[in-house]
């Protein structure tokens, strides 16, 4: 692989820098660069911003509104959002189940939904895991049965990331309980205003609402929204967690929060000297920044072989083992440097309520419910404990 932008690829980066300098909010970017909280509106303005621009869909075939960009364009379009400040375009919709859509729904489906998808006017939330149902995926409980034209869904899904603002789950249900387990699993688009939904809210350690309780009771479900065939969910599923872990590296975003640690540390000062002068905290920096090196490598081996027309491998679970150890190690980091600093922990000022944090330390002010916060990505997408064993399997052979 030739690890060097062509001219091509450099002017593209020029253009999209212009277009970034030229229409993202100071606001939300703001926002960003200081991990202050988002709202659902923030998220919203950024994507419609995108998609007037027609750059939502970076890895859609043309012919459904995506621009055609090759791997490295997606690549440096990634990475230039992440150094300039910009809220993500949220994964669920356009990342996870629009592909779905694409490659296993029926024209009527992708008419309907991709449109909705690109300019962001329905929000989506995957309904996977369960209680009792999470690394084991293909044991889940909540059944779907059919009557007519409808489906009866009952049962409860578990960490709904951001499902309080949501106008669609894409779910996987059990439509056939006597079948082996994977081969019982249909994959529904549910509508979240449908009768019988109830939301709750899961309050996570940094006091933010991120994540949620879904349950079902006796909700009617059209037989129009089912993707593919009855009791194929599962090749469904495992299609779009591929996309969903190539996704969760995140090299822009590491790359932009190194300079972030980099910065922090140099504001700390060890022996009369920034920290980032100290041999040992340095020694660990510089291990950090060669893995973020060595991922992003990667992550353009496995863009490229997408580009061929490859969905996503086993190889994105390499991305998503490495790509979250990333974070976790980055957060780890920053917590290190600014010590008890971190410990303060003032929520008024990540919502906005106030400009400066009442420790004094806007920098550090985050930083403790960031750590927390990121504990949590070495388990979705699949636990990395789990993602070790499809490379062992799919790729070593063993």
């Amino acid at each position: 692989m030739d690890l060097n932008y062509t001219a091509e690829d450099l002017s593209f980066r020029d253009t999209v820098r212009a277009f970034l300098d030229a229409n993202l909010p100071k606001d939300l970017q703001h926002k960003v660069l200081n991990h202050k909280r988002l709202s659902k509106e923030d998220f919203v303005r950024w994507h419609k911003i995108v998609a007037k621009q027609g750059w939502v869909g970076t890895g859609w075939p043309v012919e459904y509104g995506g621009t055609g960009w090759t791997a490295v364009q997606r690549h440096i379009w990634e990475e230039e959002c992440a150094r300039a400040g910009t809220p993500a375009i949220l994964p669920f919709g356009v990342n996870m189940v629009a592909p779905v859509i694409m490659a296993y729904g029926n024209e009527a489906q992708k008419k309907h939904y991709l449109p909705r998808i690109l300019n962001c006017d329905d929000w989506w939330c995957q309904g996977y895991s369960e209680p009792g149902s999470g690394s084991d995926l293909a044991s889940l409980k909540t059944r779907a049965e059919r009557q007519g034209d409808f489906y009866i869904v009952n049962g409860q899904k578990t960490w709904t990331t951001l499902g309080q603002h949501a106008d669609m789950i894409f779910c996987l249900v059990r439509t056939d309980p006597n079948a082996r387990k994977q081969e019982g699993i249909s994959f529904l688009l549910i509508d979240m205003k449908t009768p019988g939904i109830t939301v709750r809210p899961i309050i996570m350690l940094d006091e933010d609402h991120e994540v949620n309780e879904v349950f079902f009771d006796n909700v009617k479900v059209p037989v129009a929204n089912l993707i593919g065939e009855e009791n194929k969910g599962w090749t469904y599923a495992k299609y779009l967690l591929g996309h969903e872990r190539t996704n969760i590296a995140a090299v822009g975003r590491a790359k932009r929060e190194l300079q972030f640690l980099k910065r922090v540390a140099n504001k700390q000062f060890k022996n009369g000297k920034p920290l980032l002068d100290d041999p040992l905290f340095a020694a660990k920096v510089a291990s950090l920044e060669i893995e973020i090196m060595a991922l992003e490598m990667t992550v353009l081996r496995v863009l490229s072989q997408e580009g061929a027309k490859r969905g996503p491998g086993p190889e994105a679970s390499m991305l998503k083992v490495k790509g979250t150890e990333v974070q976790q190690w980055l957060t780890e980091l920053m917590v290190e440097a600014v010590g008890p600093y971190a410990m303060p922990f003032d929520p008024t000022y990540l919502e906005g309520e106030h400009e400066h944090s009442v420790a004094g330390d806007d920098d550090a002010a985050p930083l403790a419910g960031y750590y927390f916060n990121y504990r949590k990505t070495s388990i979705y997408g699949g636990s990395n404990e789990i993602q070790k064993n499809i490379i062992s399997q799919m790729i070593l052979g063993l």
